[in-house]
């Protein structure tokens, strides 16, 4: 019964559970063995097509576009799907998906607008929001780790649920925020040097992100889960366990995103997070995230919404309807995820 682990760990890098040693599949691919400190290069193309696009939107509505305000609404707007992305990454990277993070986001964001909420401040609110997406992403992580449901239907009946509960609480009204302290954050004078607060809330979470998956053991195990569950599993990783923080942590990000957008649009409404869970997986593919585990960047996945919202603000700039701004994206997630199948069918030849 020795033999086949024992043969296992001395595998090649072609055979199953090859990625017992963690950190050498994540060396190979230059995301977290690399600590950082080399670039990737898809990294550097996504720098290359923000650069191409501020051309874009430079040479089409120069007014418009280069325009402090809008620079400021570009980033602004980044920074709630940016955070649902961060914590997408994580569960992508381990070979699961998150398709409820939009409705989390709306059941968060009308759960902490209620008038009973309101009533305890800003505090209330942010606690509120907060806790709520942890509590959804606990009932994913339970149902996945330990139920043992695959992700997709854990994660879509959540969708649904979480969706119909965020109705029942608003009756389908919009609840408008009252707190003073809470709408100013959303003000020209809480910029703290032209920076919008959201702006610094996505920053912070991004580099607590990245820190978490490049500098600590977690990062590696979320890695060696994704590479190969059972050579993971093996190596004395708890499986299930680590699946359950994961979809913890995108909860929590769910719950970040939701507190910024009561901040952002003032109200907690059933719609919020409408696509979120499409704009946050295709921001993490074409970041460098594999859709089947064990590879992927905070970096590329913030680069990745960055683009994605800069091409709907030029959009929107040059007056193009709505549908071509979908036909778009959806052109480029297949770009991107064909990139992945020709460079994955590279690297195994």
């Amino acid at each position: 019964m020795t033999q086949p682990v024992s043969s296992a760990q001395q595998s090649g890098p072609d055979k199953g559970p090859a990625p017992v040693s963690a950190p050498a599949s994540p060396k190979k691919d230059g995301s977290p063995r690399a600590f950082g400190l080399r670039v990737d290069v898809r990294s550097l193309s996504l720098l290359g097509v923000l650069a191409v696009l501020a051309a874009v939107g430079g040479i089409t509505e120069p007014d418009a576009f280069l325009d402090t305000g809008n620079l400021q609404l570009i980033l602004t707007q980044a920074s709630v799907i940016g955070v649902v992305t961060v914590g997408m990454t994580f569960v992508i990277i381990s070979g699961g998906i998150d398709l409820s993070v939009g409705a989390m986001v709306a059941l968060a964001s009308v759960w902490a607008t209620t008038l009973a909420t309101q009533d305890f401040g800003f505090g209330g609110i942010l606690l509120t929001a907060v806790l709520v997406g942890l509590g959804a992403g606990l009932v994913n992580g339970v149902l996945i780790a330990y139920g043992r449901l695959v992700p997709f239907i854990a994660t879509l009946a959540m969708l649904a649920s979480a969706r119909g509960l965020a109705l029942h609480l608003t009756d389908g009204k919009t609840q408008i925020v009252t707190v003073t302290s809470v709408l100013d954050l959303g003000l020209p004078d809480a910029y703290v040097l032209g920076i919008p607060p959201l702006v610094l809330m996505f920053a912070a979470v991004t580099v607590v992100g990245w820190l978490v998956l490049n500098r600590t053991t977690f990062g590696r195990r979320t890695v060696a889960v994704g590479g190969n569950a059972e050579a993971a599993r093996l190596a004395g990783i708890d499986v299930r366990r680590q699946r359950l923080y994961l979809y913890l942590l995108s909860g929590l990000c769910c719950g970040i995103a939701a507190f910024m957008l009561i901040i952002l649009s003032g109200s907690g409404q059933n719609t919020n997070g409408n696509l979120y869970e499409l704009d946050a997986i295709a921001a993490a593919i074409i970041g460098g995230t594999l859709l089947s585990g064990g590879r992927g960047t905070i970096v590329g996945s913030v680069l990745g919404v960055l683009v994605f919202t800069t091409i709907t603000n030029i959009f929107a700039l040059n007056n193009l309807q709505s549908d071509v701004q979908q036909i778009a994206k959806g052109a480029i997630i297949v770009a991107a995820v064909l990139v992945q199948s020709r460079t994955s069918a590279h690297r195994e030849t």
